[in-house]
């Protein structure tokens, strides 16, 4: 039996042909001289279909019946490695099936534990190694992997340099207690939240950089939009203004979603997601509108009857049903910008002739699923970064590297930091991060 194994993505390219796939068999059925095979190998699902008689007649009575009795007997995910001819089927839903005609079994699967039934979400998660082989994590993973493919084509495309920052640092990227902190060698240190004071870094140094890892947050929440630890696109780049900057970001979301529904179309279409209305994000412009301005919205449609968010004041803070509320006002991506100083980081620029506000924005992302994007443009000037930090009583000493880049050749630069997991829910269309990565990291959550 042949090796040479053509993945079930491409078996359209060999109608008519005896091809070999390794597989694990996600299903079985059928009855008397027929079997269903439900195969998956990671790239798609594939149906296989063994006839009793046509083992008899290639194998003879005894050992046709013994291979075709191995099949009826395949359990949920044993591997197999399956010999047969691609024939086309419109009424698969796959549009074309195998007709098996050999069959070997590579490694057997016992007492697998993930039946075809509903399981609780506690069982699936302490379970999550081997939940990941599922259609729909599968199509979830497929997305992501869309995704950072397509973040690492833009910014080549656009003149971007990989640029990695540390994972330990001896300081936090921005005024916050939730730090994971460790030893090093006798000093502390704490795990990154962001690569983006070292992006500025390199951005003074080689125009446009990019880095894509792992952050870490200590956030005691369990919403369905957190995560203790996951994967972060920072981006920073010189002389561009905030308009740019926004046109760069809109690009990039664009280019996100494109990129899955040329990639994952399969993805999408097994999630169900409504393509159309990706689609529309890509073509219609992105709106934009003032913190303030979204405030007066807010308080104007407070009494509507299909509002559920509580009243703020210009000062306050959005909360997730006031980002919804905004998000699915306006149809499409949202930026909200110019946010007040008073709760946005240090090291963001005030609005020129407006110091109460800054040059930031925040993406938020219709249906619901909230701010994907965070960015600003940063203070260039040195004396004006040293004063805020002064009112906020910082420990400048900490922050020596970062002050230099104000001190040696300071231009306008700013830049945005997006949650992969976050657009990979948005893009999916799923309900909860957590089935965003493959191994998430939740406040209770460690394992496996």
């Amino acid at each position: 039996m042949s090796k040479q194994y053509v993945s079930i993505i491409d078996v359209k390219k060999f109608v008519g042909q005896e091809i070999t796939i390794g597989a694990w068999v996600a299903n079985k059925s059928g009855k008397g001289k027929l079997a269903f095979l439900q195969l998956r190998d990671g790239t798609a699902f594939f149906q296989a279909v063994a006839f009793k008689p046509n083992f008899i007649e290639k194998f003879g009575e005894e050992e046709g019946a013994k291979k075709f009795d191995v099949i009826k007997r395949l359990s949920q995910e044993t591997s197999v490695r399956v010999t047969g001819v691609v024939k086309e089927d419109q009424r698969s839903k796959f549009g074309y099936e195998l007709d098996v005609t050999d069959l070997e079994v590579i490694g057997e699967s016992v007492d697998y534990p993930i039946t075809p039934k509903e399981h609780g979400t506690d069982f699936l998660m302490d379970n999550r190694h081997l939940w990941l082989r599922s259609r729909k994590q599968m199509a979830i993973m497929q997305i992501r992997n869309a995704i950072i493919y397509s973040t690492y084509e833009f910014f080549d495309q656009n003149g971007f340099i990989k640029f990695d920052s540390p994972i330990l640092s001896g300081n936090a990227a921005e005024d916050s207690t939730e730090l994971f902190e460790t030893d090093y060698f006798g000093t502390p240190a704490y795990l990154s939240q962001s690569g983006q004071l070292y992006l500025e870094a390199g951005a003074m140094a080689l125009g446009r950089v990019f880095d894509f890892g792992p952050v870490f947050r200590a956030e005691k929440s369990k919403t369905r939009r957190h995560l203790t630890e996951f994967w972060m696109m920072d981006a920073e780049y010189s002389f561009l203004n905030h308009d740019q900057s926004l046109d760069l970001q809109e690009a990039y979301v664009k280019a996100l979603i494109q990129g899955v529904i040329d990639r994952a179309p399969q993805a999408l279409e097994i999630l169900e997601r409504d393509v159309e209305a990706l689609k529309r994000y890509i073509t219609e412009p992105f709106k934009r509108v003032s913190y303030d301005d979204a405030i007066s919205l807010l308080q104007e449609h407070e009494a509507d009857e299909d509002t559920d968010y509580e009243h703020l004041d210009h000062g306050d803070d959005f909360g997730s049903p006031h980002e919804t509320w905004i998000s699915n006002y306006f149809g499409v991506p949202t930026f909200v910008v110019n946010y007040p100083a008073s709760f946005k980081a240090f090291y963001m620029k005030p609005v020129p002739g407006n110091p109460e506000r800054v040059l930031c924005a925040d993406l938020l992302a219709p249906e619901g699923y909230g701010e994907i994007i965070g960015g600003s443009m940063r203070e260039d000037d040195y004396d004006a970064l040293v004063a805020k930090m002064d009112a906020l009583e910082m420990d400048k000493t900490e922050y020596e590297f970062y002050l230099d880049l104000r001190k040696y050749g300071s231009v306008p630069h700013g830049g945005f930091g997006i949650g992969i997991e976050r657009m990979v829910t948005f893009v999916a269309g799923t309900k909860h991060i957590r089935e965003a990565i493959p191994f998430p990291r939740m406040l209770h959550r460690i394992k496996p």
